[in-house]
């Protein structure tokens, strides 16, 4: 089941993000960052256990981001990432936003669900914002992706 982040997961989100983190598949998150960001998250839950995570975070008028999808290794390939990811292109519909993108390594996975590439300069609030904090700027070997939401 899918339902938002509560307080108390926010040590094993930052043990499962970092997790992936420390192999370079993503940045790293703080506890300041997870408490003051918790609205973004979902969790996937299983019989108690928390097998992944994603965060939908707004950047800008109409763009949101699809940030720190993370699902437990031992539980991949059982659709927890797929269905993280819908929950929140559903709720970045719900919330009014058009855009919806990802910076990833994970490109084919992404574009499965309907993502397009998009060349990192159409992503310019997103780039002078998080990016600079980030060891690989300017280099950045990440994939940039966008998915264009239907609207209602």
């Amino acid at each position: 089941m899918i339902r938002k982040a509560r307080i108390s997961d926010v040590r094993s989100i930052q043990a499962l993000v970092n997790a992936y983190a420390d192999q370079g598949q993503m940045l790293p998150r703080s506890l300041n960052e997870l408490y003051e960001g918790l609205r973004d998250f979902s969790v996937y839950e299983t019989e108690g256990l928390m097998g992944g995570v994603c965060a939908l975070h707004v950047s800008w008028d109409g763009l949101a981001e699809i940030r720190s999808l993370a699902v437990q290794k031992d539980m991949t390939g059982k659709g927890i990432g797929s269905s993280l990811v819908k929950e929140c292109l559903r709720e970045a519909g719900e919330l009014g936003a058009t855009r919806v993108f990802v910076l990833t390594y994970q490109e084919g996975f992404f574009k499965k669900l309907g993502f397009e590439a998009v060349d990192k300069k159409e992503l310019p609030h997103k780039i002078w914002t998080d990016c600079l904090n980030c060891v690989k700027f300017p280099n950045c070997d990440e994939s940039s992706l966008i998915i264009t939401l239907p609207q209602k």
